[in-house]
């Protein structure tokens, strides 16, 4: 064994205890954390404007601060890029992480020097978990990929700017540096298509144990390794022994993906986003990802059923319940106060409290009170697919035709088949079912005949990396939306049917 896996399993034990110490009284640890945000940012331009000094309790908080999205945090923003300091946290950020918005254009989000921790320590705390519970540490004494954006930054009011990932690249340990890939100068390369062609000339060559990134591109990194060399990644990396991802739920390329390599590995399930690291998967056994309730971020949820009221109900972590989908919330050392992410959770545990991923809270179809969410329609297409096992999944997005040529609406799936199903009425059929079956405004429309059953339109190979690249969208850090309630990528999806 190496040096970097000997030392890894004690410091993944202490990690461990810390975390289980932590998370069995989080309720306890979400109230320091509440009270020692606010006293901190009580003389910045945003604490004095909310009468921080003056808020004792979440009641308080609630009552002097807002909901908002980033367009709402704006001014704020604006100040700090016209260089201003003290206005969302002392001082200025350390970084800007830039990123793209459905409705923003780019968005620029703080990461402060109080904030990078939580950023850099749960990405090492999801692995030194892994370590602890399965024993396993080898995979860090061989070659680590993450396929990441660019660390490349430009300077934005004088503080340093780029996507978030890249940011992260530079504050790797110094004891991973040695073995992570790709080099710099590859990870710099903007072109993704030439960028995925040179990782893959680095990395054949070497002994790769550790893969991390978004499933689509990870599954596109595979599928030009096979091309090149004709053969199942395990036999290309025979060591490679762990999957880390997020971005997007898993399930919709599982079988693929592990087709792809030959065999199932082990896999852990990540939630960060540029606000914040929000959950990671800490236990192989149970469902759902560990929220990360002592690094620095105060949560609050919204019931999905309120969000879009005009005093919506605000709860803390105290107040959840299991199974119900909430809009998440955070307010942080980066200095970002009521801000609604965009992104709905729910729990299925509350002790530790875990979390899935459910969507996006703009995202759904609901052209006639259906309100389908990101949630269903993947698990409709894991149960279709696992119906029809002879079935690979590349890619897909949903989207209603309220006005169709000829018969009643209907909800449109665009999919891309790796392997197509034998019988495609039969599977359209079953996907139709499985959707019903988890939403049953859905399938009260369909019995009363306001909808018909869904259609699936195959697309020819390669449509959503066409689509991507088209929306100047290709990368690893990109993700194709699952579904929408209007029909601007069905109709850009069109030049793809087969």
């Amino acid at each position: 064994m190496g040096f970097r896996s000997v030392l890894g399993k004690p410091f993944a034990s202490y990690i461990a205890n810390d975390t289980r110490k932590w998370s069995l009284q989080s309720v306890k640890y979400q109230q320091l954390t509440f009270q020692h945000l606010v006293k901190k940012a009580r003389n910045t331009v945003f604490g004095r404007e909310h009468n921080f000094s003056s808020i004792q309790n979440y009641d308080d908080f609630k009552r002097n601060v807002p909901i908002r999205d980033y367009e709402g945090l704006k001014p704020w923003i604006k100040q700090l890029l016209e260089g201003k300091a003290d206005v969302l946290w002392p001082g200025i950020p350390a970084y800007f992480s830039k990123t793209s918005g459905t409705t923003s254009g780019i968005k620029y989000i703080p990461v402060t020097k109080e904030s990078i921790p939580n950023h850099i320590n749960s990405a090492r705390n999801a692995l030194l978990s892994y370590i602890h519970e399965t024993g396993n540490a080898k995979f860090l004494d061989g070659k680590l990929i993450f396929l990441s954006g660019s660390p490349e930054l430009t300077d934005t009011a004088g503080i340093k700017t780029g996507r978030l990932s890249g940011i992260v690249n530079h504050h790797v340990p110094r004891y991973l540096r040695g073995n992570q890939m790709p080099s710099y100068v590859t990870n710099c390369i903007d072109d993704w298509e030439e960028k995925l062609e040179k990782v893959i000339d680095e990395t054949l060559p070497q002994d790769m144990t550790l893969i991390s990134g978004i499933p689509p591109w990870v599954q596109m990194y595979f599928d030009h390794i096979t091309e090149r060399v004709n053969k199942k990644i395990m036999d290309v990396f025979p060591n490679f022994s762990l999957f880390v991802y997020g971005g997007v739920n898993f399930e919709p390329y599982r079988a693929r993906l592990y087709e792809s390599i030959g065999k199932k590995i082990d896999a852990i399930e990540t939630y960060p986003a540029s606000e914040g690291f929000i959950a990671y998967q800490d236990t192989q056994t149970e469902e759902g990802l560990l929220m990360l309730l002592n690094s620095g971020i105060f949560f609050e949820f919204i019931p999905v059923s309120e969000y879009f009221e005009e005093n919506p109900v605000r709860l803390t972590i105290e107040e959840v319940e299991l199974d119900i989908n909430y809009a998440l919330i955070i307010n942080s050392n980066a200095g970002l106060w009521g801000y609604s992410i965009g992104d709905t959770v729910k729990f299925v545990s509350k002790d530790p409290y875990r979390l899935l991923v459910t969507g996006r809270i703009k995202h759904f179809i609901s052209a006639f009170g259906e309100h389908v969410i990101g949630e269903e329609v993947e698990r409709a297409m894991k149960y279709a697919s696992d119906k029809h096992s002879e079935v690979e999944l590349t890619e897909f997005s949903v989207a209603p035709n309220v006005t169709p040529r000829d018969g009643l609406p209907l909800h449109e799936w665009y999919v891309e088949f790796a392997q197509p199903p034998n019988d495609l009425k039969a599977f359209e059929k079953e996907l139709d079912l499985q959707l019903r079956r988890l939403n049953v405004y859905y399938d009260d429309l369909i019995s009363g005949s306001v909808l018909r059953c869904l259609k699936v339109v195959p697309l020819r190979r390669n449509a959503f990396v066409e689509y991507m690249k088209s929306q100047g969208k290709l990368g690893g850090q990109n993700k194709v939306p699952r579904l929408a309630n209007d029909r601007r990528i069905a109709e850009k999806l069109l030049r793809f049917v087969i």
